[in-house]
């Protein structure tokens, strides 16, 4: 009866224990809700948009991403005669014609061995109609495709079309049944700090799964002449090239395919606005058309923007003109500066080439360039664009060098072919003093001196006129061309 007693009398205490607790904490709310909020947020809205899982995601688009493995015949390189040097059918015992003959019979050394290299890589499927896009250089010199999806059945591609330029590809499978598809979504619309989604097969680990945010945009790295990265930290390794990142509601935004050797945490994917017209062209044609001016161009830096008179440089110069191509025709010359294409606003030389590169061959667009401190428009018709190759080859010779420490000579079409370049007006740099006046300034051998102090310099004899002119301890500027550089402006200290 006692222990009766006692036991109801805990039971009595916890349950007031648990009332008053509960009070506690409805009072507890209270005072809490009856606090003055204030605008400045403890923490910040990022770590409250975590999402707490990105498995949804995951098992939607998944199914459409595929692991590539193709096979490419490779053969042996003649590892003896590379390293003797010889021609093709000599041999090691030099001028023994009995005892090569002998080796060559036996050992034969000009056979070379062929060799099945295999390679892994990435993709996703854009259509129920099989096709795949993916990297090209996952399938390039291919010489069998295989497809393998996510429920493990596997299938043989073939390439419908490549671009190298923008490292892009297409493919196609066969199937009768209803394959997975993604939906390409808006890459101009990703901001930075977005959750983004990478999808593939890094080191053959098929459909792994990582995430990260979108780094930076607009990345340039020197892989080629389009380049406008998506920079992500979603772990990109080999093995994922060609396969999707997505945004958050499972859409393609970029296609993964550079990583930074050694760079843990970056990677990059091409823009799927980008892509798509690339995509859709490959789909209709099996290659890409860019348009073409015929033009080479630069950005105006700070100095060339102030020698040009131009305010806030904006515009892109026009350094060399293709002779008989789009822009000649219309009248376009060098040292004009590109403001406007179609009304829409030149900031740099890349937003004018994919301006131009996505524009339709035969398509007529409105130019507008700043010449001479005067706007003039153009109406060219864009062309196919034709890859061109520079070279450069820039020797000095030993001459006497003048007082600001180079040698100059009219620019000949002898001395063209010397140096290699396409300009034909001007004096050429031939030789400089180390320790002159215009070594400090930069200048090189194969320099054009196009204008000293805005007056046009076309021999010699004028440039030495020019430079006489030029008062004592007062700097001067030298307006040059450079091959493979385009304009620049130098300015020649002369204390």
């Amino acid at each position: 009866m006692v222990l009766f007693l006692v036991a109801v009398f805990l039971g009595i205490s916890c349950f007031n224990s648990v009332s008053d607790g509960k009070t506690k904490q409805n009072e507890d709310k209270k005072n809490i809700e009856n606090v003055p909020v204030s605008n400045k947020e403890t923490n910040p809205p990022a770590t409250r948009m975590v999402p707490e899982s990105f498995s949804a995601l995951a098992e939607m688009a998944s199914p459409a991403v595929v692991n590539i493995q193709t096979v490419r015949t490779a053969k042996t390189k003649n590892m003896f005669r590379q390293f003797r040097g010889g021609p093709p059918n000599s041999g090691p015992f030099n001028d023994d014609d009995q005892m090569n003959d002998f080796f060559n019979k036996f050992f034969n050394p000009d056979q070379q061995k062929e060799f099945k290299q295999r390679s892994l890589g990435s993709g996703f499927i854009i259509d129920k109609e099989g096709y795949i896009v993916t990297n090209n250089h996952v399938v390039e010199g291919s010489d069998k495709i295989k497809v393998i999806l996510k429920n493990e059945k596997e299938y043989n591609a073939v390439i419908i079309g490549r671009d190298p330029n923008t490292d892009l590809a297409l493919i196609k499978i066969k199937d009768e049944n209803n394959l997975p598809v993604l939906k390409l979504g808006d890459s101009d619309a990703l901001k930075v700090g977005q959750w983004v989604v990478a999808i593939g097969s890094p080191f053959g680990l098929e459909h792994t799964v990582t995430a990260g945010i979108v780094s930076a945009k607009g990345r340039v790295i020197g892989s080629g002449p389009y380049d406008d990265y998506i920079q992500t930290d979603a772990s990109i390794n080999p093995g994922n090239s060609g396969g999707p990142l997505l945004n958050m509601n499972g859409e393609v935004i970029g296609i993964n395919t550079i990583i930074i050797a050694g760079g843990q945490g970056i990677g990059f994917a091409i823009p799927v606005n980008l892509a798509r017209g690339i995509i859709d062209q490959l789909k209709q044609h099996g290659d890409v058309t860019r348009g073409w001016l015929g033009i080479t161009i630069q950005d105006l830096p700070s100095d060339l923007s102030e020698y040009f008179g131009i305010k806030g440089g904006k515009g892109v110069l026009v350094s060399d003109i293709i002779p008989g191509d789009p822009a000649d025709k219309a009248g376009i010359k060098a040292k004009d500066i590109i403001t406007e294409i179609n009304g829409q606003k030149i900031d740099s030389s890349r937003t004018l080439l994919k301006i131009i590169a996505g524009m339709g061959v035969g398509k007529n667009v409105k130019i507008k360039i700043l010449r001479d401190g005067k706007e003039k428009m153009f109406n060219v018709e864009i062309a196919k664009r034709m890859d061109e190759k520079i070279a450069s080859n820039r020797n000095s010779t030993k001459n006497e060098a003048d007082e600001i420490g180079i040698r100059v000579a009219n620019l000949s079409p002898e001395m063209a072919r010397r140096y290699d370049i396409s300009e034909k007006e001007g004096v050429i740099v031939v030789a400089v003093d180390s320790e002159g006046k215009a070594a400090e300034a930069g200048i090189v051998p194969g320099d054009i001196i196009k204008e000293i102090n805005h007056q046009p310099v076309k021999s010699v004899r004028e440039y030495a006129e020019l430079l006489k002119k030029i008062q004592k301890n007062k700097p001067f500027n030298m307006f040059l061309w450079r091959d493979k550089v385009g304009y620049i402006l130098v300015k020649i200290e002369t204390k």
